[in-house]
């Protein structure tokens, strides 16, 4: 049920006290703010249409938000929730990453199989480039040289110039990836694929494979195993992947490839956040709707926060004393 427009027009009016962890909730066109010092919801903010992808500007004074089925990348006030203005996203935007120059969007439009490219600043399309069927992931380079659409029909990892906005080479996944992060200290690039089940590892400079991770949980069918979003600890010694229906967190060790563990979390897990010092975790769980807390160290979930319906996009917004 959707909140009264009077109640979720009030909320958004707070100011923000600490740090916070903003999740997208995809059928209810709303974003849930979770206060992460006392772990409860403390606003929910109408947005755009089914809204994705969020993620924050460097400074965290905007909050761009996917809205897939408003076709546009909306620009947020964080502090008041109120939309300043939409962004050329092209059509059925569904994530996004922005470059390191805090400037330019690279959007994956599913719907048009293109990556569209936007100048925040100027408010125009930069670039479309064309990519495989059903682009969804995008990663960035650390250094902002190379962006990186997944193609989730095509099965491939396009690697993208953004001096010239043009694709310089095309590696094969398993089936459907969904999700891409580079690390800074070894240079490699993983890419999830959800129908396949697997987390390919690859070498940036010669965009050839290095490891392919797979996963097995005790009692749960192969076929609900399916990786979608993962994020690094911050010395990239540790991967945390969310495993979609199968309810479960993978633990791997970045070094070895290997899978060290299994945290038990809500139902269908998509995507995740951590607190700003990263002792906590939070994983968007679609099915049951709701937030799991994960306490990072001792690799166990400590609280499950209700949001709206389907959540699924998470982003950290740390304080705005800091």
């Amino acid at each position: 049920m959707r909140l009264p427009l009077a109640l979720l027009l009030c909320a958004t009016a707070l100011p923000a006290l600490g740090e916070e962890i903003w999740v997208t909730n995809e059928k209810d066109d709303t974003i849930s703010v979770i206060d992460v010092a006392t772990l409860e919801v403390t606003r929910t903010i109408p947005t755009g249409e089914r809204p994705r992808g969020i993620t924050f500007s460097k400074d965290h004074s905007v909050v761009y938000i996917c809205a897939s089925d408003s076709d546009a990348v909306q620009v947020m006030n964080p502090d008041t929730g109120e939309i300043l203005h939409d962004l050329p996203s092209g059509e059925d935007p569904e994530q996004f990453v922005l470059h390191p120059d805090n400037r330019h969007l690279y959007i994956a439009n599913e719907d048009d199989a293109v990556t569209t490219v936007v100048d925040t600043e100027t408010r125009r399309v930069v670039s479309q480039i064309n990519v495989g069927i059903e682009p969804e992931g995008m990663g960035v380079s650390p250094d902002g040289r190379i962006v990186v659409t997944t193609s989730e029909t095509t099965n491939m990892a396009h690697w993208i110039d953004t001096e010239t906005n043009q694709i310089f080479a095309n590696t094969l996944v398993d089936a459907r990836p969904r999700h891409a992060e580079f690390t800074k200290a070894t240079n490699e690039l993983w890419v999830s694929a959800e129908i396949g089940g697997t987390v390919s590892v690859f070498d940036a400079a010669t965009q050839t494979e290095k490891a392919k991770i797979r996963f097995a949980i005790q009692g749960v069918n192969s076929d609900l195993v399916q990786p979608v979003g993962f994020e690094f600890t911050p010395d990239e010694k540790t991967v945390f992947v969310a495993l979609g229906p199968s309810n479960h967190v993978a633990v791997i060790n970045a070094e070895t490839y290997e899978v060290e563990d299994y945290i038990l979390v809500g139902r269908r897990v998509w995507h995740m956040a951590f607190s700003k010092d990263h002792s906590k975790l939070f994983t968007t769980n679609g099915v049951s709707g709701d937030v799991t807390v994960i306490d990072v160290a001792a690799r166990q979930a400590i609280k499950s926060i209700k949001v709206g319906r389907f959540p699924w996009g998470a982003a950290l917004r740390p304080s705005p004393k800091e």
